[in-house]
């Protein structure tokens, strides 16, 4: 377990949060997030992009604009089972066909169509309203927000998880608004384009370099805000254990197919 913050850092949190973002953003330069044409189609990527890759999602999307269905009333009008073939790349195409529609419906209902209406509602009933929505959950309500609305709440995923806890800023458990707590206060501007660019960095950091297994942490931007004492634990607890050697006469057993297991989708730029 990665050691906490002694109380004298605790106190620099915002500090090292926007150290953070300094560091990032001069290493690896702006992401050019989110993927997508229209503010509809980062809705929509926002939704297909749950327990899946984005190449996944990008594959999806491409059927939809072939279809000419990358448009609400195309898609409230539209078979269930053709939704779901149209979106099979992306995975759990099922589940993920009905919460599209459930979307759509609040969209046309609500919205008259147009996500950019939601601009007109207060920021916290807003957010309320898509969770409200079936399928919507946090991390997708913060991604149609900020990336489709420009509303300015921060995106929180499982990179943004790791990242902290090895730095020491947050518990290995700490759950989605405890996280986005952590940014909000040490960005109170509330600036949509900063959140933007900083959860883009995020995803490429923990795509690259702040890895579940090999860390890259001496060549990470972010390197440098690590203690001495925080760089051999993010090593060791990074280390797969060792398996033993079987023994040669001993019978073999048979091995089930692994589980489908996919990635918290990075949503990443062209890539949750």
């Amino acid at each position: 377990m990665t050691p906490p913050l002694a109380p004298a850092r605790t106190a620099r949190i915002p500090t090292v949060i926007r150290r953070m973002f300094a560091l990032a953003f001069r290493a690896l330069g702006p992401q050019h997030w989110w993927p997508g044409e229209t503010p509809f189609e980062v809705c929509v990527g926002a939704i297909l992009t749950q327990n899946t890759a984005w190449t996944n999602v990008e594959r999806a999307i491409a059927n939809l604009r072939a279809a000419r269905a990358l448009d609400p009333h195309a898609i409230h009008r539209m078979p269930l089972r053709r939704l779901a073939h149209l979106i099979r790349p992306a995975g759990y195409f099922n589940v993920k066909a009905h919460r599209l529609r459930s979307f759509i419906g609040f969209l046309l209902s609500r919205l008259g169509g147009q996500i950019q209406r939601i601009r007109d509602i207060p920021p916290d009933e807003a957010r309320k309203m898509l969770l409200s929505v079936n399928g919507v959950g946090p991390e997708t309500a913060d991604s149609i927000l900020l990336y489709a609305a420009g509303i300015p709440f921060f995106v929180c995923d499982a990179y943004t998880r790791r990242i902290l806890h090895r730095h020491g800023l947050c518990s290995p458990d700490a759950d989605y608004h405890a996280l986005q707590d952590i940014f909000h206060r040490a960005l109170p501007d509330r600036d949509p384009s900063l959140y933007n660019e900083f959860h883009a960095l995020f995803v490429a950091i923990g795509k690259d370099f702040c890895r579940p297994r090999a860390p890259r942490c001496d060549a990470c931007p972010l390197g440098s805000l690590l203690t001495p004492a925080q760089r051999p634990h993010i090593q060791n607890a990074s280390t797969p254990p060792r398996t033993p050697a079987r023994n040669p006469k001993a019978p073999l057993k048979s091995t089930p197919p692994p589980s489908r297991v996919t990635r918290i989708a990075p949503r990443k730029s062209p890539p949750g």
